[in-house]
Formats: structure tokens, C-alpha cells, sequence
């Protein structure tokens, strides 16, 4: 005789309690695996992911209204902790807002773990409300995509737990983001059941807090470096290049390039400077790039340089060897060299290097350039002293407090204080992926949570306009905060770029006429607008030392700073910096 069904109250009850027993699987297991921290925007869908993480006691939570400002807030923490972080969403078009997100993490390594609430597959293009083609959504952007089931008692929670562990083990390598694609049928909503007897298989893992499946990587491991081509690299005329690299790995290139006496170029995202700053100007006088094409051998460590005047030099020189270091797998030289490609993280491999430096055959062969470097800067100081966004980028960097950190943008202010600016030795953080002007609030935002120090961030306007609503993430920060804005009325990097002109105001720069002070006071924020250099210092100062965030907007003239630049770009090319 056929055994009766269950009434369907119970089968309901049943289903909304499985829905979240998987999530909750899912999230222990990930907690185990290294994540400490998931950024969750408000869903239905997403219930199962949302309860689950909230009983996690393991977990810290952040919440977001913005799945595309969650995104960059998750990928600023994931930047600052280099730690795995999670992201829960629920369904449709939410999914699709991070992929700007997901795209940069994609090239720069920063490791997210997206959750994303489904539909079940019997509702999938069928015309239910909410539902899009979420399978494989962020293509080849992410490193590992898994479209999970409906949780259904046929399928061993064992299997789950290895499913989460593969995927995780294959980020611990490569990096960027998993996507766990969570199919949840209704209800979703519902009181607990015992499913004691189903998680008997997982009985061990219950109690001992370990992973379920431990992959066992040798990782980098010890560095080994060819002692003879290393010897042969040292004996030639060399530059040093300092990309982007991580907190703290500065020093150990400085002390490489001390010992070896080569010139050391600091890219902004190194988190620091050197006695040859300001390349990306001077590289434009012909007798210092006589000088520095006198080089025959490039060590660069760290990918992504903010320097176009860099770039070009890499690309068109002749070099004898060009090796390249940085932690990241996959080609990282746009120039195509050929070149030695190293993986290995930037301070093992520096160290090691200078431990197995003998010879001094070129010590100083650059030193002129330091001189280059000081007049330029000289003639810098020299010029107006109005407020503008040149001379903020020369002068900003003094106005730190010790202590404090940096968040770069994107465009113009990047490139600004690459040419004019000597950055501190302090852990600065970019999106300089994908470059986009999206999400660089909520990035920032990311980065001080996990931080916890006071944080200066510089942008431009179209920026903040782009991210305006992840302005509501800094209202509860109680560290200092400084977001600095350069308000040029639009996008001032096109008038550095050969744009057609009469098309350039309406389908480039496109002006907006936009000012941010009710912006500020919509989000609870103190606000300053300074008029003078001292005004934006001294605001810039009291910002950064007052628990909260600060916007600071200053309003220059549109087409002001691509003019100025033109100037200086004309002047420092015919100047005798030598």
C-alpha cells in the first residue's frame, strides 16, 4: 500500500527550513574557510543566506542598499583585510549590480565570495516575477561558479560542504571571486525542523570547528632566485619600479634599490615615494630621458602603473632583461615584453634579492636624476599658489596626520599626484583593476572597516556623483574620514586627451553644474568648501582628526586643470634640470 504525503503545511515547513539548514552550512563552512565578514543588501529571496549569517556568531555584518555600492564595500574590505569576504543579494537585477565589482576583483586578485539568491529552475524564464538568467552571469570574471540545487535531503550535505571547499581552494590560488549561484524555492519564511538524522555524515565536522575538506597548497613557498642571472642583472645599468603592492612591502624594494644604487620610480599605489618622484614630468625633458634610457635592465615589482610617460618608457626602450614580479598569476606587461615573469609576493622576493646582491658595477649611475627631480619640484613651488587642483596635489600629501591612510580615485586626481605629489610611506588603496569611477565611495568605505584608521580619500566629481549613494556608509563611521572632492564642473581627464574639440563639452566632459554641500547634509556629514590653500589645508587637517566622515569640495574652474598642466608639461621640457 502507497504511503500517504505529508499535508502541505508540513511539506512548506519543511522546505523553508531546509532552504535556510543549507545556507547555514554554507556559511559555517565559509567562516571556517577564513570569512570574517559578509556585506548583505535587504532581499526576500535572500532570506535563507540573510538568517543564517545573522545567527552566525562568527560573522560580522554590513549592510547596504546598493548591491552595487555592497559589491565595492565588500572588495574594499576583502582590499584592506586580504581576507575572503562574502556578499548575499537576493535575486534578479541585484545580481547583476555587481558585476562592476566583480570585474575588478577579477584583476587584481581581491577575493569575494558572492551568494546569490535564485530562483528555483521551474521558475527560470518561464515569466515569474523577479527572475533572469543568473547561471554563468559574471562569465569569466569570476575564478569559480557554482549553480547550486533547490536543497532537497537527496543530496548528502557532505557533498555541499566539498562543493564550497573546492571552490575556495581554487580562490586561495588564483584569487578574485567565487559565485555561488543558490536556487531557493518558497516558502521562505519558517519555523526549525530536526534534521539530526540528515547531518549524521557531518557528525565530525560539527564538533571540531575545522573545515570539511583541507586543501594543501605549497603556495609560494621559500623564494629561490637563479643566483648567476640574478648576478648578471646586478652587473648592468637598472631601474627599479615600484607598482602597486601591499602595505608594508615598500621598504623591502627601498632596501633593494639602496643597496643596488639603482633609481627607484614609486608608482601611487606603492604607498610611498623617492628621491626620483615626479617621473612622469620630468620623463618629458629630453636630457633626463637621455639620461634614463641610459638603463639597460628593468626590475619591476608590482603591476598596474598609474604613469602613461612609464608605460611608454617600458614599452619603447631596448632593454637587455625586464623582469617582473608580482604575486598575481596571468600576464600583467600590456608592452608584451619579453621578460621574466615572477610569481612570488613583493617583500620575500626583495628581501632575498638583496640578501644575494655582490656587485656595485653602476652604484648611482642615476643620481642626476635626484637633482632633476628637486628642480622640478622647485619649479613647481614657484608657480601660482592659488587654490587649484595642481597645487592641492603638490601640497596635500604634507597635510597628513602620522597615522592616517590613503584612497586614491580614479581619471585625473591619480595622474595629479603622480606628476606633483610625494606620497607618505602609508598603506594607500585603489581601484586600479578595471580603473572604473564606479563604486570608489563604497570601496573606500570597504577599506576603513577594515582598517580602522583615519582615511583621506581623493576623487573627482563625476565620481562621487556616480557613487553618491554609498555616502550613507560613511555616516556611521566613527574613525576620521576625509573625502576630498575636486569639483571641475565634469570630466577634466579630457581635456588631456585628444578628444574632438567641438564635441568635447557635450559628449566628454558633459558638465553637470552640481554641487555636493545638500549631498553632505542629506547623508549627515559635515561639510567645508575652502577658498584658499591654507582654508583646504586647515579643513583637510581638522577632518582628519575629527571621529566621522568629512566632505571637503573643491570647486575649480572647468578646463583649468588641463591648461596648467599644459603649462608645466612646456616649461619643465625646456628647463635645465641637470
Amino acid at each position: 500500500m502507497m504511503k500517504a504525503l505529508p499535508d502541505t503545511c508540513v511539506q512548506l515547513q519543511y522546505r523553508a527550513a531546509l532552504n535556510k539548514l543549507w545556507a547555514g552550512l554554507m556559511l559555517e563552512e565559509l567562516a571556517r574557510l577564513g570569512v570574517k565578514h559578509v556585506c548583505i543588501a535587504p532581499g526576500s529571496r535572500s532570506t535563507p543566506l540573510t538568517l543564517a549569517a545573522d545567527e552566525n556568531e562568527k560573522l560580522t555584518l554590513h549592510t547596504h542598499f546598493d548591491e552595487r555600492g555592497l559589491g565595492f564595500l565588500a572588495l574594499g574590505i576583502a582590499k584592506a583585510s586580504q581576507q575572503p569576504v562574502a556578499v548575499v543579494v537576493t535575486s534578479g537585477t541585484a545580481v547583476a549590480n555587481l558585476l562592476p565589482a566583480v570585474a575588478e576583483a577579477g584583476l587584481t586578485g581581491e577575493k569575494l565570495v558572492l551568494l546569490t539568491s535564485d530562483r528555483p529552475v521551474e521558475l527560470i524564464q518561464c515569466g515569474a516575477n523577479q527572475a533572469i538568467r543568473q547561471q554563468g552571469i559574471f562569465s569569466e570574471h569570476v575564478t569559480e561558479f557554482n549553480d547550486l540545487p533547490s536543497p532537497s535531503l537527496d543530496i548528502s550535505p557532505n557533498w555541499l560542504l566539498t562543493t564550497i571547499d573546492a571552490a575556495m581552494s581554487q580562490q586561495s590560488v588564483r584569487g578574485g571571486a567565487v559565485h555561488f549561484n543558490c536556487h531557493y524555492p518558497e516558502p521562505l519564511y519558517g519555523s526549525d525542523v530536526d534534521f539530526s538524522s540528515y547531518l549524521t555524515p557531518l557528525e565530525s565536522w560539527l564538533n571540531d570547528g575545522l573545515p570539511y575538506t583541507r586543501h594543501q597548497q605549497a603556495g609560494f613557498g621559500p623564494v629561490i632566485i637563479d643566483t648567476a642571472a640574478w648576478q648578471s642583472m646586478t652587473e648592468h645599468k637598472g631601474i627599479i619600479i615600484a607598482g602597486r603592492m601591499e602595505p608594508s612591502e615598500l621598504p623591502a624594494v627601498q632596501a633593494l634599490a639602496m643597496k643596488l644604487g639603482w633609481p627607484l620610480l614609486v608608482d601611487p599605489q606603492a604607498g610611498g615615494s623617492s628621491d626620483w618622484a615626479g617621473y612622469d614630468v620630468w620623463l618629458q625633458n629630453p636630457h633626463c630621458q637621455q639620461q634614463i634610457e641610459q638603463a639597460e635592465v628593468v626590475l619591476q615589482f608590482g603591476a598596474r602603473l598609474v604613469s602613461k610617460r612609464l608605460l611608454q618608457l617600458i614599452a619603447d626602450h631596448c632593454w637587455q632583461q625586464y623582469w617582473l614580479i608580482d604575486p598575481l598569476s596571468g600576464r600583467l606587461d600590456p608592452s608584451h615584453r619579453r621578460s621574466l615573469r615572477i610569481q612570488a609576493t613583493v617583500k620575500s622576493w626583495a628581501d632575498e634579492a638583496s640578501r644575494l646582491v655582490s656587485a656595485f658595477n653602476h652604484y648611482g649611475w642615476a643620481d642626476s636624476l635626484k637633482q632633476a627631480s628637486a628642480t622640478y619640484f622647485e619649479l613647481l613651488a614657484a608657480r601660482d599658489n592659488s587654490l587649484n587642483e595642481m597645487t592641492l596635489a603638490a601640497n596635500l600629501m604634507q597635510w597628513l596626520p602620522q597615522g592616517s591612510e590613503l584612497f586614491l580615485g580614479n581619471s585625473l586626481i591619480v595622474r595629479l599626484l603622480d606628476m606633483c605629489g610625494k606620497l607618505p610611506q602609508t598603506a594607500t588603496f585603489a581601484n586600479r583593476g578595471a580603473s572604473g569611477i564606479d563604486g570608489l565611495i563604497a570601496t573606500a568605505a570597504g577599506v576603513q572597516k577594515a582598517r580602522k584608521a583615519p582615511l583621506l580619500c581623493l576623487l573627482g566629481d563625476t565620481s562621487l556623483l556616480y557613487d553618491l549613494n554609498s555616502l550613507a556608509l560613511l555616516k556611521t563611521i566613527t574613525e576620521p574620514v576625509v573625502v576630498l572632492v575636486t569639483n571641475n564642473d565634469g570630466g577634466a581627464i579630457f581635456d588631456l586627451l585628444p578628444v574632438p574639440e567641438q564635441q568635447k563639452e557635450s559628449l566628454y566632459r558633459m558638465p553637470h553644474g552640481l554641487e555636493f554641500r545638500h549631498a553632505a547634509a542629506m547623508f549627515g556629514l559635515d561639510y567645508q568648501c575652502p577658498q584658499t590653500l591654507a582654508e583646504a589645508e586647515q579643513a583637510c587637517r581638522l577632518g582628519l582628526q575629527h571621529n566621522g566622515a568629512t566632505l571637503i569640495e573643491v570647486k575649480t574652474p572647468s578646463g583649468q586643470s588641463g591648461e596648467l598642466l599644459k603649462a608645466l608639461f612646456a616649461e619643465v621640457k625646456n628647463a635645465t634640470l641637470l
